[in-house]
């Protein structure tokens, strides 16, 4: 006589387990698919999270500026601790889809020379500047770039007041935000060289008027910037003055902590 084989229907808790482990399974294989590895990176700020963690504001080639948690990286005998220093190149991986990302690893890659005195509130100042001035994971390589030639100009001693205007043009420039500078608004003809314009910042060049009360930078300045040739004294002088104005403007009024030490200390 054959006896029908009988399966007992699964118990209401071994249900659950099998979901709970299925609910898992997915959100391992989605931090898989939102794992980034020996992606290229700078520190571009960091403060303390939990007891032992950090939060780490990264700039990376690829993805842009990055939020992401260091675990762990506070205690004593953390390797993250000597390796997260800000104005070293480093290779970084992390993983997760949520806002803060979790850094997975990090190894740095040397190659620039480590910023001192002067050079190195410059170094905070253009970090600053990134971290009001870029969005959240919105990749700039080409920025990546000149950020990279800019400390590396600064670690050599380069004059620091044309290393920043060429930045923080550059910054501009790669966000969208910057307007041509030598093609004139209302008449889209090029500046000349010794006429005198206002710039506004989301259109461009004027005439100036003697009524004006923003900054007027002659014609040659403009011709400089847009070639990035600083070497005029007169083109350091007016950009100074100008990328303060844009650079405003574009942070809504948003003072520059790093900025304001800067002037007060070497009127930059």
């Amino acid at each position: 006589m054959n006896v029908p084989l009988t399966f007992a229907a699964p118990t209401e808790s071994a249900q659950e387990a099998r979901r709970a482990d299925a609910k898992v399974g997915r959100a391992r294989l989605a931090e898989r698919e939102h794992r980034v590895v020996s992606q290229p990176a700078f520190v571009l700020h960091s403060y303390p999270y939990k007891e032992t963690s950090l939060i780490v504001d990264v700039f990376s080639r690829d993805h842009g500026r990055v939020p992401l948690i260091a675990k762990g990286a506070k205690r004593p005998h953390s390797q993250l601790r000597g390796v997260l220093q800000t104005f070293q190149p480093l290779q970084l991986g992390w993983a997760g889809k949520s806002e803060v990302r979790t850094l997975t690893t990090a190894e740095w890659v040397g190659g620039l020379l480590p910023l001192e005195r002067s050079a190195l509130l410059c170094g905070f100042y253009l970090n600053e500047l990134m971290v009001k001035l870029l969005a959240r994971d919105d990749p700039h390589p080409a920025l990546f770039d000149h950020y990279v030639s800019a400390l590396n100009q600064l670690g050599h001693d380069e004059p620091a007041a044309i290393v920043l205007r060429q930045f923080e043009l550059a910054l501009l420039r790669e966000t969208g935000v910057a307007a041509s500078l030598t093609t004139v608004v209302t008449t889209g003809e090029t500046v000349k060289p010794d006429r005198f314009y206002v710039i506004d910042p989301e259109q461009g060049p004027r005439e100036a008027f003697a009524s004006d009360t923003v900054p007027v930078v002659n014609g040659k300045t403009l011709i400089d910037m847009q070639a990035v040739d600083y070497s005029d004294v007169t083109t350091q002088q007016q950009s100074k003055v100008l990328m303060r104005y844009l650079l405003s403007y574009h942070l809504n009024g948003i003072p520059l902590n790093t900025r304001q030490i800067l002037i007060d200390l070497l009127h930059l």
